[in-house]
């Protein structure tokens, strides 16, 4: 196969990490080798494998989702292709990717990259990092996603910047148009579509930070 990383990414690549990666990070990676099962899992593990391959920071594991229940049963893994990402201590940082971070999702897994090497950090307003803090319950945010839409990043970096600073919380990409059956249940027909909590609450757009974090917490409250 064809490599999916230009040359010029990867210098860019090589050089950004290089600057910015302060420690390991571990991206462990679910699949199956049935192609009916897993249609794009080759495709992301290739991605993978390519960005591993610019910083030797960068640790890639490599699962199969049928055969390691223990695992996928510990991670609480859903779907196929996923993508989940350790700290350095191997601390599971709530971040998920479901499907390929392809077209303007690769840049989102680009910062995770980084800000987990940094041990989550994260820019949040101090009125949300507060607003975190009476977070007591698990929070799952689902945020629906197709590569072309440019406004998708920004909703799937919100979504996993308060994973990164709540124990509580987990922020999930999801590829829209790899995962239909799902898509249909949430009648997602734009993106990004955030589902909160399995469908508890909902909403669409790229929001604002104190916007986004005020959707979340009023269906935590009404709970």
């Amino acid at each position: 196969m064809a490599a999916l990383l230009s040359e010029e990414d990867k210098k860019y690549l090589v050089d950004l990490f290089g600057k910015e990666l302060k420690s390991k990070v571990k991206i462990l990676f679910f699949k199956s080798d049935d192609k009916d099962e897993c249609q794009y899992c080759d495709v992301s593990r290739q991605m993978l494998e390519e960005l591993a391959e610019t910083n030797e920071k960068i640790d890639i594991e490599i699962h199969d989702f049928n055969d390691e229940s223990e695992l996928v049963e510990r991670y609480k893994v859903e779907m196929m292709p996923a993508v989940i990402m350790l700290d350095k201590d191997g601390n599971d940082m709530r971040v998920r990717f479901y499907g390929v971070p392809s077209g303007y999702e690769f840049s989102t897994l680009i910062e995770d990259i980084i800000a987990i090497s940094k041990g989550g950090d994260v820019e949040l307003s101090s009125a949300t990092l507060e607003m975190l803090e009476n977070v007591d319950s698990p929070i799952k945010l689902q945020v629906f996603v197709t590569p072309t839409c440019p406004y998708c990043p920004k909703a799937v970096a919100m979504a996993q910047k308060l994973a990164m600073k709540s124990k509580y919380i987990q922020g999930e990409m999801v590829e829209a148009n790899e995962f239909p059956e799902l898509s249909m249940r949430y009648n997602v027909s734009s993106v990004p579509h955030i589902i909160i909590n399995e469908g508890a609450g909902e909403f669409v757009g790229a929001l604002p930070e104190d916007a986004f974090v005020e959707q979340v917490m009023s269906v935590v409250k009404g709970a």
